[in-house]
């Protein structure tokens, strides 16, 4: 959530936010957070350091406070997301998220960027499917400066002509780039072709068509309709404390409309499981993104779910995916799979590169590696090899106060508990074979993938089911 919205034009000429970023990278090793590196007794768990923070009006943040450096990180997130765009004008959550910040209350694009750079303030929006999220960055001696920015950005954006513009040129742009970019044209066409006349199958940067289609009164609607204090998840962390957190999150956000008016989004199974859709482009490498049923953040066994599937694909040295396809037959330099469980759908999603003319090669075996893990199971040492790494690993998500922010918000979006960075380890560490087992039988209920392709492939057969 962090990263430059799509389609943004390059600013340039902000010394101050340059030397804020230098002074971010310069002190990553000294704010290894002790949320998540240092040992913990039961009497000092990690949960005591998270801080539920309600403002005298009612808002909820979640804080650590860390002294460790002069720095606070915010991420807000605003449930809805590009989901909520007119059928036919995708593109208008991810336009209006790009024109928060610039431009709001009496302050013009130029103004209100001379301000962030003037207290070098990092201020960020961007949409996703299921949400818009905002990531503020600011030294603690600026922090007032930085919240009444925040403010302005949610209550009060201007959305002015001209600034519509450059950004809307910027993501035309970009969008004529991604009609050369493989890897972007399979996603695409992979969640075209599985979700049909669903949110999920339109494009969250919009099209060359819709794109110039989207007006200020669009935006302005979308901003009315989605940014509000009931779909609103906030997490905090860095030098500010408890008592001046409360009367900020009023001064931020206690002027949105208390109820968000979302449109319900049906949920959604993927279509067109144990198929190819092929885009034909003269490249010398096919890009090919895979996916298939997955299971929700809130099933029970979503965890086991989350250990098979890196054993399948979640590790770039030691998942089966990478054994086969890489190391022992050199189709590809990298490939991958990962759990996308969206608000309306449950997936398994994956990706590599290859060869043209070793693409149908490459699907065969990755569909084979599926079902043989289902079908077959892992062996106990390949169970606890994942655990071990998962386990050890998790650490490193924690390892800047802007990962620790992030972290607490996914926490709050996927209303995993307080207490869930206590007990996450402990729920890995308890997976057996028996649970992998089960949650095997159930993906394997349907282990149809759907294959989307770009470039020359060749070599494709018929899919002859498991």
């Amino acid at each position: 959530m962090s990263g430059p919205s799509a389609g943004r034009a390059p600013r340039g000429g902000r010394p101050g936010l340059l030397r804020f970023r230098s002074f971010l990278s310069l002190a990553a090793a000294a704010t290894i957070m002790t949320l998540a590196l240092a040992p913990t007794s039961p009497a000092q768990s990690e949960t005591t350091r998270i801080q539920r923070v309600i403002s005298p009006g009612g808002i909820e943040a979640w804080l650590v406070h860390d002294t460790t450096l002069p720095l606070v990180a915010v991420e807000v997130a605003f449930l809805g997301g590009a989901a909520q765009d007119p059928a036919d004008k995708p593109g208008v959550a991810n336009l209006a998220a790009s024109l928060l910040d610039e431009g709001a209350g009496d302050l013009d694009s130029r103004a209100f960027q001379d301000r962030m750079a003037e207290k070098a303030i990092e201020l960020r929006f961007d949409a996703s499917r299921d949400m818009t999220g905002g990531s503020l960055r600011t030294l603690s001696d600026n922090v007032d400066e930085a919240f009444e920015l925040m403010r302005l950005a949610v209550t009060a954006p201007r959305f002015d002509d001209e600034a519509v513009e450059r950004i809307r040129q910027g993501q035309l742009a970009m969008l004529r780039r991604r009609l050369n970019d493989p890897s972007t044209l399979a996603s695409l066409g992979w969640s075209a072709r599985a979700f049909p006349n669903h949110p999920y199958g339109r494009p969250v940067s919009g099209t060359l068509e819709s794109v110039p289609a989207i007006g200020r009164d669009d935006l302005k609607d979308y901003v009315r309709r989605t940014v509000a204090r009931d779909n609103l998840k906030i997490a905090v962390v860095g030098d500010i404390t408890p008592e001046k957190l409360g009367p900020a999150l009023d001064h931020m956000f206690g002027a949105l409309p208390a109820k968000a008016e979302l449109t319900p989004v049906p949920d959604a199974v993927p279509q067109g499981l144990g198929t190819e859709v092929v885009k034909e482009l003269d490249v010398p490498q096919t890009s090919i993104v895979f996916g298939g049923i997955g299971l929700k953040r809130d099933d029970p066994d979503f965890i086991p779910a989350f250990v098979l599937n890196h054993m399948l694909g979640g590790s770039a040295f030691s998942s089966r995916l990478f054994k086969e396809v890489r190391e022992k037959r050199g189709l590809a330099y990298s490939v991958y799979s990962h759990l996308a469980p969206l608000d309306h759908a449950a997936l398994i999603l994956g990706g590599t590169a290859t060869k043209n003319d070793r693409a149908g090669e490459s699907i065969e075996l990755i569909r084979s590696e599926y079902r043989k893990l289902l079908t077959d199971g892992p062996t106990e040492a390949e169970l606890e090899d994942a655990k071990s790494y998962l386990i050890g690993s998790f650490a490193l998500r924690f390892d800047s106060s802007a990962k620790v922010a992030s972290q607490l918000l996914q926490i709050q979006i996927d209303d995993l508990g307080i207490d869930y960075i206590d007990k996450r380890n402990e729920l890995v560490g308890a997976v057996t074979l028996d649970d992998i087992k089960r949650v095997a039988a159930r993906l394997n209920e349907n282990p149809e993938l759907l294959f989307s392709l770009v470039g020359k492939p060749a070599g494709l057969v018929p899919n002859k089911g498991g």
